[in-house]
């Protein structure tokens, strides 16, 4: 018995920290800075309202739940206009079937501004079982995605299974970037390099759940199943650290970095390119088959 020991040892060691290795590798590297810490938590009525659907809408402790089915879906949107800020939820997404269904946390002007407008987008795509959900997203501006459909698309996959629990979507647009981050990890940094290629004029922040049949899943492959209705979002945990429309000229943004001049710390490039590295399944900046003189930032 005692001359087993010896190799028993490293066999019940390497048991121990397999599991942990396997989650290192799956989650990724610490950013070493939390800017969603930074920004207060608000109920869902401190700082939005019912825009449609209200019969497919459900508040209750400062969450909201909006689901789909055969006769509707549902939207809310915030009480003002911003003109930069930090705006993030903590959203729990529906397993099983989803195909065509998109459950969404976006800010746009559309509106204001109907058929010229601008938009930056947060949309979980529905799936089949078989499949994970996709992360897309996109920027607009001035009309892209009305009469000339010009998207700036970046599509993920995530580290994680977000049907099993709530995790934390933000946007961070300021005069000059816009960031994307999930549990405050940034997946994607949209620097402004013209003001024609960025998003300048105020807009509200909403979130949504609706049929997208046509395109959403697999470019419409997969449409909506009523059958397995209804298609249930779930948002808690809003946090809106902005410059309203209205308010003074003199009010910053949050910064995304600890510098708390824009920009993202090594750190959190780091994080970021891992995301990029092993979970990006979709760039516009190289599909070959787009015209990038309509976006010259690529």
């Amino acid at each position: 018995m005692a001359s087993l020991l010896p190799c028993n040892i490293p066999v019940l060691i390497l048991l121990m920290i397999i599991p942990f290795m396997i989650t290192a590798a799956q989650n990724p590297p610490s950013p070493g800075y939390y800017p969603g810490s930074r920004i207060s938590t608000i109920g869902f009525d401190q700082g939005y309202r019912n825009l449609w659907g209200a019969q497919h809408q459900r508040v209750e402790q400062g969450s909201v739940t909006l689901w789909l089915d055969r006769s509707s879906g549902s939207g809310y949107k915030s009480l003002r206009p911003y003109q930069s800020g930090y705006f993030g939820a903590d959203v729990k997404l529906q397993p099983g079937y989803t195909a065509g269904v998109i459950t969404s946390f976006y800010l746009s002007n559309n509106e204001a501004h109907p058929g010229d407008h601008d938009e930056i987008d947060i949309e979980f795509l529905g799936t089949t079982p078989d499949k994970p959900y996709t992360l897309q997203t996109n920027v607009y501006i001035r009309g892209s995605g009305d009469r000339n459909i010009i998207g700036r698309e970046m599509k993920f996959h995530l580290w994680f299974d977000p049907t099993q629990d709530f995790h934390n979507y933000a946007i961070l647009w300021t005069p000059s970037e816009i960031i994307f981050l999930v549990d405050d990890v940034p997946i994607r940094r949209y620097p402004r390099k013209s003001d024609a290629t960025f998003p300048l004029r105020p807009m509200w922040v909403y979130g949504s759940i609706w049929d997208a049949s046509s395109w959403a899943t697999e470019d419409g492959k997969y449409r909506a199943d009523y059958n397995y209705q209804p298609f249930i979002g779930r948002y808690k945990n809003f946090k809106i650290g902005g410059c309203a429309a209205e308010g003074p000229a003199s009010c910053r943004p949050p910064s995304a970095s600890p510098s708390g001049s824009g920009g993202l710390s090594q750190q959190q490039q780091s994080g970021m390119e891992w995301v990029q590295r092993n979970y990006l399944v979709y760039d516009y900046c190289r599909d070959w088959k787009r015209d990038h003189t309509q976006t010259p930032e690529c």
